[in-house]
């Protein structure tokens, strides 16, 4: 079946931006993919996004749905006819949504672990946790929104960051198969990012001494885009597929603790 093309209202989406060392990150990726580097770190993070009026683009806005979603990602690039291409790997994908998890990777690309979230906000703070039901993933993260991004080695200024972040658009996911990536590209015409201040942090994989040894992944910034309407495509990797370093079943377990 020709997967799905898909309308929504991006509500909120808030990126949690880590810098690691490229090593460790290569670790991560399929042979094909390496990381994309940034004044020498490579960069990872964590998406935490609300879909709102999330339908097939051929129904009204009315007929969507409102989701919750994660997911766990790694700037890469790789090299193409045309010169380096770069995008996303995204090892690992949840949501609270029982027709994302149970559509995810039939209908439309991305399968998902079903999770349950926890949201507090107002127009300047931000509370996003979410624990998968298998008990394998957890994530807790506060922000501030503020005025400039401060104290990020990765980006100089927003626009810096924002135009890193936009190039990035194309994310290829993780599956069950080893041996295929799901291809997903997010087109958004009004690109808007602020800036936010990190409170804490904690993160069962960005935590994990087995993947990330302790001094190799840091918190370097967050930012948030909100109320921008978006459309998501399928799209085929230009890239050789071969298996994953970490699979949706390789997601290893581990007890959560708080980065301040």
């Amino acid at each position: 079946m020709r997967p799905l093309t898909m309308s929504s209202v991006i509500e909120r989406r808030l990126l949690v931006n880590y810098r690691v060392d490229p090593a460790v990150a290569a670790g991560l990726l399929p042979t094909s993919l390496r990381p994309q580097l940034v004044n020498g770190w490579a960069v990872a993070g964590i998406c935490l996004i609300r879909l709102g009026r999330l339908r097939p683009s051929w129904l009204p806005g009315w007929a969507g749905m409102r989701t919750e979603n994660a997911a766990h990602r790694v700037a890469v690039e790789w090299d193409a006819m045309g010169g380096p291409q770069s995008a996303v790997y995204i090892p690992r994908r949840d949501s609270n949504s029982l027709v994302a998890v149970f559509a995810g990777g039939r209908l439309f690309p991305g399968e998902h672990h079903r999770a349950s979230f926890e949201v507090r906000e107002t127009a300047r703070n931000l509370h996003v946790a979410f624990a998968s039901t298998d008990g394998t993933a957890q994530v807790s993260v506060d922000i501030r929104v503020a005025q400039r991004l401060q104290g990020s080695e990765l980006f100089a200024d927003l626009r810096e960051a924002s135009d890193f972040f936009r190039g990035g658009s194309a994310g290829f996911s993780a599956t069950r198969d080893s041996g295929r990536l799901d291809g997903l590209e997010l087109r958004a015409d009004n690109w808007v990012i602020e800036p936010a201040e990190v409170i804490s942090v904690c993160s069962s994989f960005f935590d994990d001494t087995r993947l990330f040894p302790a001094g190799s992944a840091a918190i370097d910034c967050a930012l948030l885009m909100r109320e921008i309407p978006a459309t998501w495509n399928a799209i085929q990797p230009t890239f050789a597929v071969s298996p994953t370093a970490l699979s949706l079943r390789q997601w290893p377990p581990a007890p959560t603790r708080r980065a301040e």
